[in-house]
């Protein structure tokens, strides 16, 4: 094989995250030539001017790894797919989904709970009604400097993705585990997806591709995309495959007062888009 370009942003959880993707292509191409291209983007450098940005701030963690797809810089690009707008470019695709990791939420605990720090608002607005005393405030960076800033004592405690601590050797900081019924996951949490070039030959991804992953992913953001889920608009959904059949529960919350919208349908797998899409029609009816 011709030695291939995997674009990634260049925080350590990316890079793991990378290397997971590259490792899975090694087991099944031992001859494969594979490196990994740190690329820094808009939100690592300062997410302070887009906090307010109407299309959410996912997008500026994705901008420079789709322009150098665009260049022909890279061959592909990882990401975390929950930090992927519900809207991708038609010219480039999402072409594998991974194996999902653990797709729930984690406390990491310094001490007390007096200030909790997540910049997540689906978090923050059902963690409040799990922690009623304590303070939910914003906290910003990977998950390296937003650990030292729980060990310098900004935080008392942090709320993290459990699969994320995990790629990172650091699932020995969780104090506990949330479920899902207590906070439901991001749309495509724990799922890496593989962006490429439409039209392009990506059949060496196949070894990274999951089915299952797949099918949750696409009825997951389908849901989100129905919604207008991003940053801003607090938007939950976690799919299970059952045999031929997908289970698909999904929460939206109204920002003005808080109300919150659950749901849960099963349909087709083979129809995963249609079921997200009519999870979203009953919750908003």
């Amino acid at each position: 094989m011709r030695e291939i370009r995997i674009g990634t942003r260049g925080s350590v959880l990316a890079v793991a995250q990378a290397q997971i993707i590259a490792d899975e292509i090694l087991r099944s191409y031992p001859d494969a030539r594979i490196e990994l291209v740190k690329i820094t983007t808009t939100g690592d450098k300062d997410m302070k001017p887009f906090s307010s940005d109407p299309m959410g701030i996912k997008g500026m963690f994705t901008l420079e790894l789709e322009e150098a797809l665009r260049k022909g810089e890279i061959d592909f690009a990882v990401h975390s797919l929950k930090d992927l707008p519900a809207n991708v470019s038609p010219d480039l695709p999402i072409v594998a989904y991974s194996r999902r990791g653990d797709p729930r939420d984690s406390l990491v605990c310094g001490g007390n709970l007096g200030v909790i720090g997540s910049s997540s608002m689906r978090r923050r607005l059902q963690l409040e009604r799990i922690f009623p005393e304590s303070k939910i405030i914003p906290v910003r960076g990977n998950i390296t400097t937003r650990l030292k800033r729980l060990d310098d004592g900004e935080y008392s405690a942090l709320v993290l993705a459990v699969s994320g601590l995990q790629r990172l050797g650091l699932a020995h900081r969780i104090t506990r585990i949330f479920t899902v019924d207590e906070v439901l996951p991001a749309p495509g949490q724990g799922i890496l997806a593989c962006q490429g070039r439409a039209g392009e030959d990506y059949g060496y991804l196949s070894c990274v591709d999951d089915a299952e992953s797949r099918c949750c992913a696409l009825g997951e953001r389908s849901f989100s995309r129905a919604l207008g889920g991003g940053c801003n608009v607090p938007v939950g959904a976690y799919g299970v495959v059952e045999g031929e059949r997908l289970r698909l529960r999904g929460l939206y919350v109204e920002e003005s007062g808080g109300e919150f919208f659950r749901g849960e349908v099963c349909g087709l797998r083979r129809e995963p888009e249609s079921v997200g899409q009519r999870l979203a029609e009953v919750i908003m009816s």
